[in-house]
C-alpha cells in the first residue's frame, strides 16, 4: 500500500514539473502611447496647446473682435437707457435731455404704453379717404369715402398670423401725423412734412390697389378721421355720446413722388404752398 502511495506522489510531482500541453501563447500587442498633455499655460485645452474661441485667433483679429464686442455693449447700454428715459415719468433728466431722447427713439423705437393706462382708449378711430379723379372730357369727379381701416380689419379678422403692416401701418401713421400737427393741420417742423408725405403715399397705394380705380387718374386726395365711441356695457353707469365725430384733413395734390418708393426722400420736396392753393380752389 505504501508503494502505491509513493508512486502516486511521484506522478503528481512530475505533473507539476511537466509543462502543460496546448497552443503557444500569443504575444500581447504593446499598449498605445498616452496622449501628451495639451493643457496650455492659461488653463485652456486645444489640439496644439492654444485656447479655443477668441484666443485661437491671431492678435489683429482678437483686437477687432474685442472692439466689436465693446461697441455692441456700449450701444446696448445707451439704447436701454434711452428707452427707459422715454417711458419713464417726467423727471429732471427727461426735461434736460428730452430732445436727445426723442431723436434717438423716433420713429424706429417708439414705445406705446396706452395698453397699461389707467383709463384705456374707449374710441374706435377709422381713417377714410376720397379721391378727385380727372375725367376723359377734362373735368373732375370725386369718389365717395373709402374706409381704409375697414380694409385692414377685414384682412386681420380670422387671420391667425396677420402682418405687421396690416395691424399697425395706418394707425401709427395717423398718430405720427396728429402728433406733428396742430389743430389747423399746420406741421410742426420737419417731422410734420414727413408725416404728410407718409400719409399721402399710404393713401395712394391703397387707392391704386382698388380694382375700381386701377385705370383712374387721381389728382387729389382727402382723408378724414372718424371717431366712434365704444358704448359702455349694460351694467355700467358711464354715459357717452353715440354719434361719430369727424376730423377732415386738407386736400393734397398727388405727384409722381407719392407713387415712387425711391423718389421724394427730401422732405423739402413737399410743396405745402401748392397744397394750400389746391385746398382754396
Amino acid at each position: 500500500m505504501d508503494a502505491y502511495v509513493e508512486k502516486d506522489a511521484v506522478e503528481a510531482g512530475d505533473d507539476r514539473r511537466r509543462p502543460l500541453e496546448g497552443p503557444p501563447p500569443v504575444p500581447s500587442e504593446p499598449a498605445p502611447p498616452k496622449p501628451a498633455d495639451t493643457t496650455s499655460t492659461n488653463g485652456t485645452t486645444g489640439a496644439s496647446g492654444t485656447g479655443g474661441g477668441i484666443m485661437a485667433l491671431s492678435l489683429p483679429y482678437q483686437v477687432v473682435v474685442a472692439v466689436a464686442l465693446a461697441v455692441t455693449g456700449v450701444f446696448a447700454c445707451v439704447h436701454l437707457a434711452m428707452v427707459f428715459l422715454h417711458v419713464a415719468p417726467s423727471n429732471t433728466l427727461t426735461k434736460q435731455n428730452g430732445q436727445a431722447v426723442d431723436d434717438w427713439i423716433y420713429p424706429e423705437f417708439e414705445q406705446n404704453w396706452k395698453l397699461f393706462a389707467p383709463n384705456p382708449l374707449q374710441q374706435n378711430v377709422s381713417i377714410e379717404v376720397r379721391a378727385e379723379l380727372a375725367t376723359a372730357g377734362g373735368g373732375r369727379r370725386t369718389t365717395g369715402w373709402i374706409d381704409l381701416t375697414a380694409q385692414d380689419t377685414g384682412a386681420i379678422r380670422h387671420n391667425p398670423m396677420p402682418s405687421h403692416t396690416q395691424q399697425n401701418q395706418l394707425r401709427r401713421a395717423v398718430d405720427f401725423y396728429f402728433n406733428s400737427h396742430n389743430d389747423e393741420h399746420r406741421p410742426n417742423g420737419l417731422r410734420g412734412r414727413l408725416s404728410e408725405q407718409y400719409m399721402r403715399r399710404i393713401a395712394v397705394q391703397r387707392l391704386d390697389a382698388l380694382p375700381s380705380l386701377a385705370d383712374s387718374d387721381v389728382r387729389r386726395i382727402q382723408l378724414r378721421a372718424v371717431t366712434r365711441p365704444v358704448p359702455a356695457p349694460w351694467w355700467g353707469t358711464e354715459k357717452s355720446k353715440s354719434s361719430p365725430s369727424y376730423r377732415d384733413f386738407p386736400w393734397w395734390r398727388i405727384t409722381d413722388a407719392d407713387r415712387s418708393p425711391d423718389a421724394g426722400a427730401d422732405p423739402n420736396r413737399t410743396d405745402t404752398a401748392q397744397n394750400r392753393t389746391e385746398e382754396a380752389r
